[in-house]
């Protein structure tokens, strides 16, 4: 769903409407909030009604101040599944970084992502810095609770790919807490390849949350972050480590 392997927004000459409508430092007025948690009620019953859940450690995930939840991922149900089963104290600050290029093509495109589903674009070309340390700020700033898929895309065999040095930029020398999490079952019930999603069983496991103070801004940090969270997802899912 997303790519983060690079800073987040958009150049300004290109779609500049988009842009504004779903900055990172937008404050949602109450009216958004309120709609955000109904949606994700709604979304939370439809999951229930039509896939066998199993849930491990939902109590790992905090519930004030910033948080960012990584996952692997394999299925746009991914993002459904996590929104529909976080505290609802989280619901109405619950916010997936979603592909600019998939979710966010055309106005409407965008109104219904960002107004609905708080979603926020991440631009996979052409990014910059400046967009991230946007990012940073609305997170620690706001209180957000980040969504992030770091592999940077679904998995088009349902395997787990490498994480990329974004997740890594986004936290490194923060105390943010970044909470772990492997998802099982979301591939099988809606590939890539498939236009509406199937019955299954899915199960997801929450991990102890992490955090990286000590880590300086550098790539080499950035992948070193990456790398232990990927190790952690995996040790999760039961998954060998990738070469």
């Amino acid at each position: 769903m997303i790519q983060i392997a690079h800073p987040l927004v958009r150049p300004t000459s290109q779609n500049h409407w988009i842009e504004q409508l779903v900055a990172p430092d937008r404050v949602a007025p109450a009216w958004e909030s309120a709609l955000h948690h109904l949606t994700w009620s709604f979304i939370r019953f439809g999951i229930r009604h039509q896939h066998t859940l199993e849930i491990e450690g939902i109590e790992n995930i905090p519930t004030e101040g910033p948080v960012v939840i990584v996952a692997n991922h394999g299925s746009h149900l991914d993002t459904l599944l996590l929104g529909s089963v976080i505290p609802s104290s989280l619901r109405s600050r619950f916010t997936p970084l979603a592909a600019g290029d998939t979710f966010f093509k055309s106005f409407i495109q965008s109104w219904f992502s960002s107004r609905f589903l708080n979603l926020r674009p991440l631009w996979r070309r052409k990014a910059n810095t400046h967009g991230m340390l946007r990012l940073r700020n609305a997170l620690t700033s706001h209180n957000d609770c980040f969504l992030v898929f770091p592999e940077g895309t679904r998995s088009r065999s349902g395997s787990m790919g490498h994480f990329k040095p974004g997740i890594g930029m986004l936290v490194a020398g923060t105390d943010i807490p970044v909470v772990p999490c492997h998802i099982h079952g979301t591939h099988e019930a809606w590939p890539s390849s498939q236009k509406i999603p199937s019955k299954g069983s899915l199960k997801l496991r929450i991990g102890k949350p992490l955090t990286f103070p000590d880590h300086p801004g550098t790539g080499s940090s950035w992948r070193a972050i990456s790398q232990q969270l990927e190790g952690e997802v995996r040790e999760l899912g039961g998954e060998p480590l990738a070469a």
